[in-house]
């Protein structure tokens, strides 16, 4: 891949970020829950793996905020076939910071992301 191409892929991959970003702030402003689908449409991230992209830069999103003591935004992002859950991987990243010690799904893991979004 040449220089130029390099540069507009990584032109591309902030301006999606960008419009992710001001996606994700007027769910919150508005106190309202997006689907990963939902959000990867709002920030017309490209493909392939729109999704898989999106799920990088939402762990990056959710570091930052708690090593910032702010609250997990990402916790506005749900999975459509979770009942409102996010996906595992927000639970294991959860995990990995220590922020909460239980399963991915059910009732405790129901629990934990109700009080992410007080």
């Amino acid at each position: 891949m040449d220089q130029k191409s390099d540069s507009s892929d990584q032109h591309s991959e902030t301006v999606w970020q960008h419009r992710a970003e001001m996606a994700l702030a007027s769910v919150i402003a508005a106190d309202r829950l997006i689907t990963y689908a939902e959000l990867a449409d709002a920030a017309t991230i490209p493909p392939p793996h729109r999704i898989h992209k999106l799920t990088l830069w939402l762990e990056t999103k959710l570091v930052a905020d708690h090593q910032a003591g702010a609250k997990l935004r990402t916790a506005r992002v749900i999975s459509r076939s979770r009942r409102g859950l996010p996906a595992p991987g927000f639970f294991i990243k959860c995990r990995e910071l220590g922020l909460y010690d239980g399963p991915a799904d059910g009732p405790l893991a129901k629990a934990f992301h109700l009080t992410l979004l007080d």
